[in-house]
């Protein structure tokens, strides 16, 4: 089994708007779930501690992330804000979430600030594998990751959030004073083209996800540190889709250019759009995520681009996942499929994982 690096989930937005806990298991979740409104609204949960030890999942991309209130979704909906102040108050709080998970369960959950910490990890997670290991089952990692940056009030605030362990930025979600987002178009402003200059000088990795396409290209020309796509598909391959949510061939192209990454979303709605129209999920399977990733490779003309970037349980759950699924357990499927499609051990391990642990190596401080 090869050891997974997922580069994008929803924790803290889970932990705040639900309770959920992720130190059980995912099955145990969806039972004390079951008879609540909670899988109307998100699912069945992906994600739980002993999942992640089942199907090697060594470290996450683990994020900040709250709705501007014109996505409010409903009264259940707690993660929203109005105005900058309350978007930093509820990043604050997702902030300490991760601190109170880690801090609760040291064994189970660790903050990854620097390559060091990370090295360390990855060293613990292969050693527990071999056959003369002491089988210790060695903590899940997480890196910060702020998804959308309507909590920056001023650039100030980024040394406050690299201090606090934030390392990645995507500047939007929706369309904010920094630039256009998902179903919202437009360029970065002259407040977005300073943040992203206030970024590279902290050393904050850019991820393009859920960016206008016209300020994708606009922040792949201009940026000068470390650029990926956490979690987005490549557009030409989504049957019926029409949006800017994810990345066009050009961009894909672009950001091969600036030796990026893409993590891959194994979400029906954004392997085929048009199974919004069914939702039956006997009509989706992993040969999906196959095809996204083999595109990207074929663009690259390599293996080292790609991953997997799952947005468990990001608005969605068990029900929109393809069929082979049941928890993040099972992303190891994807490298049973990729060796029958001719991909060798040496590729299927960088897409697994390797592609982001080398990528957080060498950008980390």
């Amino acid at each position: 089994m090869h050891l997974i690096i997922d580069a994008h989930e929803d924790l803290a937005w889970n932990i705040l708007t639900f309770q959920r806990d992720y130190s059980r298991s995912a099955l145990q979740t969806r039972i004390s779930e079951s008879n609540t409104p909670i899988p109307q609204h998100n699912g069945d949960t992906m994600l739980g501690w002993p999942e992640y030890q089942a199907g090697k999942v060594a470290v996450i991309f683990a994020t900040l992330f709250a709705s501007t209130e014109r996505r409010n979704k409903g009264p259940w909906d707690t993660q929203s804000y109005d105005n900058v102040e309350q978007a930093y108050r509820l990043f604050s709080k997702q902030l300490e979430a991760y601190i109170c998970l880690t801090d609760k369960y040291p064994e189970k959950f660790q903050l990854i600030k620097t390559s060091k910490e990370l090295n360390t990890l990855i060293k613990s997670w292969r050693e527990s594998s071999l056959p003369s290991g002491n089988n210790k089952t060695p903590p899940v990692g997480l890196v910060i990751l702020m998804e959308g940056a309507e909590a920056i009030r001023h650039l100030d605030d980024l040394e406050f959030y690299w201090e606090a362990g934030v390392r990645l930025i995507g500047p939007a979600w929706a369309s904010n004073r920094f630039c256009g987002g998902t179903r919202e178009p437009g360029p970065l402003t002259t407040a977005g083209i300073s943040l992203l200059e206030a970024m590279a000088d902290l050393g904050f990795i850019l991820d393009i996800s859920h960016m206008d396409e016209t300020a994708i290209k606009q922040a792949l020309d201009i940026y000068p540190g470390k650029i990926i796509a956490s979690h987005a598909n490549a557009s030409a391959l989504i049957k019926g889709y029409e949006g800017n949510r994810h990345l066009n061939d050009n961009a894909i192209h672009h950001l091969i250019e600036r030796d990026g990454i893409i993590g891959i979303i194994p979400f029906n709605a954004f392997l085929d759009y048009e199974w919004r129209l069914y939702r039956d999920r006997n009509f989706i399977t992993l040969e999906k995520v196959i095809s996204q990733i083999d595109h990207v490779c074929q663009i690259a003309g390599d293996a080292n681009h790609v991953g997997i970037g799952t947005d468990f349980d990001g608005g969605f759950g068990l029900q929109d996942t393809p069929i082979e699924l049941e928890t993040i357990a099972d992303l190891q499927k994807i490298a049973v499929l990729l060796e029958k499609n001719g991909y060798t051990e040496k590729n299927i391990a960088s897409i697994m994982g390797q592609n982001w642990q080398h990528m957080l190596e060498y950008n980390l401080p």
